[in-house]
């Protein structure tokens, strides 16, 4: 016997819904669980080989200012408006100032499945010096106010491996980039 969804009702509409979920569990116990829906999105770790760099950027975060921990730097992402790979690429133009080029496919990842519905479509991507074309810093009408920085890889691997990188997305995508190219690091 498989879980059952038995049934569902929104409770709350705005940016993101909150739904009730009645669920029967292949065990056979009933139970209501409320989650978020939330959109898909997009995430790449755009780095240079060359130079041995990666491209984050630090955006403001009610959560983890509402938890008293400074900004994170992340990898870019983006909620999908069209294909994955498209939204990458445009997220990158506005978030980096970069244009990319061909992107590695890393995976699917389910954010937080306990509560969320949000799936992100993650990409490794090359790029050069000569690929930043632009500022970055987000879109002025979405009032993302984001900073931007390129760390060498082997400090960013070091402030992983002290537990200063404490994004999910970023933290994948940077495992993904050191088990494929260990000799950048």
């Amino acid at each position: 016997m498989a879980d059952t969804l038995l049934s569902s009702s929104t409770k709350y509409e705005g940016v993101f819904d909150v739904e009730m979920l009645t669920i029967k569990l292949d065990e056979g116990e009933t139970i209501d669980r409320e989650i978020v829906v939330h959109l898909h999105g997009a995430a790449v770790l755009p780095y240079d080989p060359v130079r041995r760099v990666a491209m984050l950027i630090s955006e403001a975060r009610p959560a983890v200012l509402r938890e008293g921990e400074p900004r994170l730097w992340e990898a870019i992402a983006g909620t999908l408006d069209d294909e994955p790979e498209s939204c990458a690429r445009r997220e990158a133009l506005e978030e980096g100032g970069l244009r990319l080029g061909t992107l590695d496919p890393v995976g699917l990842a389910w954010m937080t499945p306990p509560t969320s519905t949000e799936r992100v479509h993650l990409f490794l991507a090359r790029y050069a010096a000569a690929d930043r074309v632009g500022e970055g810093g987000g879109l002025e009408d979405e009032q993302e106010h984001l900073k931007v920085r390129e760390f060498p890889l082997a400090e960013l691997w070091s402030d992983f491996q002290r537990g200063e990188v404490r994004d999910a997305k970023t933290i994948l995508l940077l495992q993904a980039l050191r088990i494929s190219r260990p000799e950048l690091f």
